[in-house]
């Protein structure tokens, strides 16, 4: 009986001591990968950053163009301020336009 219940425990042990090692073993390789992981930036995590970056500049540009067609408009009217903030507007754009190249 003893023998049957020392076998069985000897059966047991191996495999729980198998595991441990697998688990000591493995431990290293699983951290330099997590690591790496979130060292590394993925291209579509790129496309997407650079995408909302682009978004973000035409939502800018955009504005600045409603803003200096309303300027324009009221320097129609007669309007000299007007003039000048659709001027100075219509740099602020152009810079915009050649900080994007």
């Amino acid at each position: 009986m003893r023998l049957i219940v020392s076998a069985l425990l000897f059966v047991l042990l191996q495999g729980c001591v198998a595991s441990i090692v697998s688990d000591v073993v493995t431990a290293p390789i699983k951290v330099v990968s997590k690591t790496a992981d979130v060292l590394t930036t993925s291209q579509s995590e790129t496309d997407e950053k650079r995408g909302r970056e682009l978004r973000k500049r035409e939502e800018a540009l955009g504005k600045l163009a409603r803003q200096r067609d309303k300027a324009r408009e009221r320097c129609a009217d007669g309007n000299k301020d007007a003039c000048e903030k659709a001027a100075d507007l219509n740099d602020q754009i152009e810079q915009e336009q050649d900080r994007a190249l």
